[in-house]
Protein backbone atom coordinates (compact mmCIF):
# COMPACT_ATOMS: atom_id res chain seq x y z
CA UNK A 1 0.00 0.00 0.00
CA UNK A 2 1.33 3.21 -1.08
CA UNK A 3 0.10 6.74 -1.71
CA UNK A 4 2.50 8.91 -3.74
CA UNK A 5 1.45 13.01 -4.26
CA UNK A 6 2.31 14.80 -6.90
CA UNK A 7 1.90 18.66 -6.25
CA UNK A 8 1.42 21.18 -9.33
CA UNK A 9 0.46 23.64 -6.82
CA UNK A 10 3.14 25.45 -4.04
CA UNK A 11 0.90 25.43 -1.02
CA UNK A 12 -1.69 22.59 0.25
CA UNK A 13 -4.07 22.83 3.55
CA UNK A 14 -2.45 19.71 4.79
CA UNK A 15 1.74 18.36 4.03
CA UNK A 16 2.41 15.62 1.92
CA UNK A 17 3.06 12.81 5.13
CA UNK A 18 -0.85 13.69 6.54
CA UNK A 19 -1.91 13.49 2.85
CA UNK A 20 -0.88 9.52 3.00
CA UNK A 21 -1.87 9.44 6.38
CA UNK A 22 -5.04 10.48 5.40
CA UNK A 23 -5.28 8.17 2.27
CA UNK A 24 -3.39 4.98 3.72
CA UNK A 25 -5.92 4.97 6.71
CA UNK A 26 -8.93 5.35 4.37
CA UNK A 27 -7.87 2.30 2.50
CA UNK A 28 -7.41 0.16 5.84
CA UNK A 29 -11.42 1.24 6.89
CA UNK A 30 -12.18 -0.17 3.72
CA UNK A 31 -9.79 -3.16 3.94
CA UNK A 32 -8.10 -2.06 0.85
CA UNK A 33 -4.40 -2.73 0.31
CA UNK A 34 -3.97 -0.41 -3.16
CA UNK A 35 -1.76 2.29 -4.04
CA UNK A 36 -2.73 5.61 -4.76
CA UNK A 37 -1.63 8.68 -6.61
CA UNK A 38 -2.88 12.01 -5.67
CA UNK A 39 -2.65 15.45 -7.53
CA UNK A 40 -2.68 18.21 -6.09
CA UNK A 41 -3.52 20.65 -8.98
CA UNK A 42 -4.95 24.38 -9.87
CA UNK A 43 -8.50 25.17 -10.70
CA UNK A 44 -7.15 25.56 -14.82
CA UNK A 45 -6.30 21.80 -15.00
CA UNK A 46 -9.35 21.16 -13.26
CA UNK A 47 -11.68 22.72 -15.42
CA UNK A 48 -9.35 21.23 -18.40
CA UNK A 49 -10.19 17.72 -16.86
CA UNK A 50 -13.43 17.91 -15.60
CA UNK A 51 -14.29 19.57 -19.30
CA UNK A 52 -12.70 16.37 -20.74
CA UNK A 53 -13.75 13.48 -18.49
CA UNK A 54 -17.30 14.97 -17.16
CA UNK A 55 -18.62 17.32 -20.14
CA UNK A 56 -19.28 19.93 -17.29
CA UNK A 57 -17.17 23.68 -18.23
CA UNK A 58 -15.82 24.44 -14.32
CA UNK A 59 -13.49 23.69 -11.81
CA UNK A 60 -15.14 20.74 -9.34
CA UNK A 61 -13.20 19.76 -6.31
CA UNK A 62 -12.08 16.33 -6.34
CA UNK A 63 -12.23 14.13 -9.30
CA UNK A 64 -10.86 10.15 -9.33
CA UNK A 65 -9.71 8.00 -11.96
CA UNK A 66 -9.97 4.67 -11.03
CA UNK A 67 -7.45 2.02 -12.40
CA UNK A 68 -10.02 -0.62 -12.37
CA UNK A 69 -13.00 1.73 -14.12
CA UNK A 70 -13.44 -0.63 -17.53
CA UNK A 71 -10.92 -3.61 -17.52
CA UNK A 72 -11.51 -7.32 -16.72
CA UNK A 73 -8.80 -7.73 -14.14
CA UNK A 74 -7.60 -11.19 -13.23
CA UNK A 75 -4.96 -11.99 -10.57
CA UNK A 76 -4.33 -9.10 -7.87
CA UNK A 77 -4.40 -5.46 -8.58
CA UNK A 78 -2.56 -3.37 -6.70
CA UNK A 79 -3.33 0.07 -8.62
CA UNK A 80 -6.33 1.63 -7.16
CA UNK A 81 -6.15 5.29 -9.66
CA UNK A 82 -5.38 8.52 -9.33
CA UNK A 83 -7.32 11.30 -6.93
CA UNK A 84 -6.81 15.29 -8.88
CA UNK A 85 -7.63 17.72 -6.32
CA UNK A 86 -7.95 21.42 -6.82
CA UNK A 87 -6.27 23.12 -3.83
CA UNK A 88 -8.46 26.69 -5.16
CA UNK A 89 -11.28 24.81 -5.46
CA UNK A 90 -11.13 23.37 -1.76
CA UNK A 91 -10.09 26.92 0.11
CA UNK A 92 -13.48 28.19 -1.31
CA UNK A 93 -15.01 25.53 -0.09
CA UNK A 94 -14.06 25.78 3.49
CA UNK A 95 -14.68 28.98 3.77
CA UNK A 96 -18.40 28.43 1.81
CA UNK A 97 -19.00 25.51 4.42
CA UNK A 98 -17.43 27.21 7.44
CA UNK A 99 -14.48 24.41 8.22
CA UNK A 100 -10.99 24.47 8.17
CA UNK A 101 -9.29 23.83 4.48
CA UNK A 102 -7.40 21.32 6.10
CA UNK A 103 -11.38 19.80 7.26
CA UNK A 104 -11.85 20.07 3.86
CA UNK A 105 -8.89 18.48 2.23
CA UNK A 106 -9.49 15.72 4.43
CA UNK A 107 -13.20 14.75 3.04
CA UNK A 108 -11.93 15.31 -0.15
CA UNK A 109 -9.07 13.14 -0.16
CA UNK A 110 -11.63 10.48 1.78
CA UNK A 111 -14.31 10.78 -0.72
CA UNK A 112 -11.45 10.57 -3.71
CA UNK A 113 -10.50 7.22 -2.28
CA UNK A 114 -13.89 5.51 -1.97
CA UNK A 115 -14.85 6.83 -5.21
CA UNK A 116 -11.27 4.82 -6.03
CA UNK A 117 -12.68 1.46 -4.43
CA UNK A 118 -15.86 1.64 -5.95
CA UNK A 119 -18.30 3.25 -3.85
CA UNK A 120 -20.66 5.80 -4.94
CA UNK A 121 -23.24 8.03 -4.35
CA UNK A 122 -26.12 8.22 -7.66
CA UNK A 123 -28.14 6.36 -5.74
CA UNK A 124 -29.43 7.78 -2.36
CA UNK A 125 -28.90 4.19 -0.70
CA UNK A 126 -25.01 4.70 -2.25
CA UNK A 127 -24.97 7.79 -1.12
CA UNK A 128 -25.59 7.34 2.40
CA UNK A 129 -23.33 4.60 2.94
CA UNK A 130 -20.45 6.01 1.13
CA UNK A 131 -21.52 9.89 3.09
CA UNK A 132 -21.88 8.02 6.84
CA UNK A 133 -17.59 6.35 5.65
CA UNK A 134 -16.67 9.48 4.91
CA UNK A 135 -18.15 11.51 7.68
CA UNK A 136 -16.85 8.89 10.08
CA UNK A 137 -13.48 9.37 8.75
CA UNK A 138 -12.94 13.02 8.72
CA UNK A 139 -14.41 13.09 12.27
CA UNK A 140 -11.65 10.66 13.72
CA UNK A 141 -9.04 12.53 12.07
CA UNK A 142 -10.28 16.05 13.04
CA UNK A 143 -11.54 14.93 16.48
CA UNK A 144 -8.46 12.87 17.42
CA UNK A 145 -5.48 15.25 15.47
CA UNK A 146 -4.54 11.87 14.16
CA UNK A 147 -2.76 14.46 11.60
CA UNK A 148 -0.90 16.48 13.87
CA UNK A 149 0.83 12.94 15.59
Amino acid sequence: MECLIYRHVKKSPIENKQIQRVVLQTLRRVKRADDVSVHLIGDTRMKRLNTIYRSKEKTTDVLSFSAREGFQISGEQTEAGDIFISIPQIIRQAKKYEVTSKEEMIRMLVHGVLHLVGYDHMREVDAKKMFRIQEEMVRNFVTTHLLYS
